[in-house]
């Protein structure tokens, strides 16, 4: 299968049409999954609706190779774990697809990435080999061509006077960072920012105690002047990213979907305003898995938007996945 249809859906029900194409095609060519859909009961026989797909649970990633089709991958993802914890491992085939839907979706919700300086605090990233965030960042400061866009490792005092001429200068500028590092930038740095996003990819790394979102976008707005934090929600797992503009509010471009299932019983969905588990359709993740279960909790609301509010219990914390509880 291509990508050209999923990356221009415009409605509900091309989305689903297109679910359900890539769910046959997984099932036919994914040996993982057809085994783990065999174990539930489930075959491209008598699937014929979203609700009835089965979700893989985001840890297959961590034990199988979950592909599609023949191995020839482009790039391999891996997430950065705990001190001691297993892996997850993306296999991709093809990676003009990642490309297309980080710089797709970040067009859909941020408009043109040339408008941009982009300014990246990702340290504990930046210091391994597999992210799949440094190559989607990696690829935005390639693509804003302004010449003070980069990756800032360990230069606080750097970055802030970067920030203050850039921002005075009226000049629209994305700083994303892992959280740790923006807080670290907050305790020795005090700014008044009007014309910067300040967007976090969430973690702790291990670096600092876990915040609960609220206390942590109260620090980070006071500390960078700024009225409201933005977030990024993706992982390793994940070909495709949601964005949050505010207060944790979570919105995905057209070709993914969150659902919410039962945390007592997987197999049933929850409805708006009801916590439970994520699931998520992925549809870029043609080549390895698109529907996946993961360990994060949220919500969702009327309008397609979510919010991530946690984890369950006993799931390792890392990568883009926010906040515990």
């Amino acid at each position: 299968m291509d990508g050209k249809q999923i990356f221009n859906i415009e409605s509900k029900g091309e989305f689903d049409v297109q679910a359900l194409k890539v769910f046959r095609h997984q099932y036919d060519q994914n040996e993982v999954y057809r085994e783990f859909c065999s174990y539930l009961g489930k075959s491209t026989e008598n699937v014929g609706d979203i609700s009835e797909i089965p979700f893989l649970p985001i840890s297959f990633f961590k034990s199988k190779e979950i592909i599609s089709g023949k191995k020839h991958p482009e790039a391999i993802f891996t997430s950065s774990g705990t001190t001691g914890s297993q892996t997850s491992t993306h296999i991709v085939n093809r990676i003009a697809l990642y490309e297309q839907s980080f710089r797709k979706a970040f067009s859909l919700f941020y408009g043109n990435i040339e408008d941009y300086c982009v300014l990246a605090l990702l340290p504990s990233y930046l210091e391994r080999e597999g992210s799949s965030l440094i190559y989607m960042v990696d690829d935005m400061i390639q693509k804003s061509k302004h010449p003070d866009s980069g990756f800032y490792l360990h230069d606080l005092d750097g970055l802030r006077e970067k920030l203050i001429a850039l921002d005075a200068s009226g000049q629209k500028v994305l700083l994303i960072g892992v959280s740790f590092a923006l807080l670290d930038m907050t305790e020795s740095h005090s700014l008044r920012l009007n014309h910067t996003i300040v967007m976090e990819t969430g973690g702790m790394k291990g670096r600092r105690k876990e915040l609960i979102r609220e206390e942590l976008h109260h620090i980070l707005k006071k500390g960078f002047g700024v009225q409201s934090i933005h977030s990024e929600y993706g992982m390793t797992e994940l070909l495709s990213q949601g964005y949050s503009k505010g207060n944790g509010i979570f919105e995905t471009p057209p070709w993914m979907k969150i659902l919410i299932r039962d945390t007592e019983d997987p197999l049933t969905y929850q409805g708006h305003q009801k916590t439970g588990g994520i699931n998520v359709i992925d549809l870029a993740n043609i080549d390895s898995c698109a529907f996946i279960a993961t360990q994060d909790l949220g919500k969702t609301y009327t309008n397609g938007s979510f919010e991530v509010l946690g984890r369950f219990d006993h799931s390792d914390v890392r990568g883009c996945n926010l906040m515990v509880l």
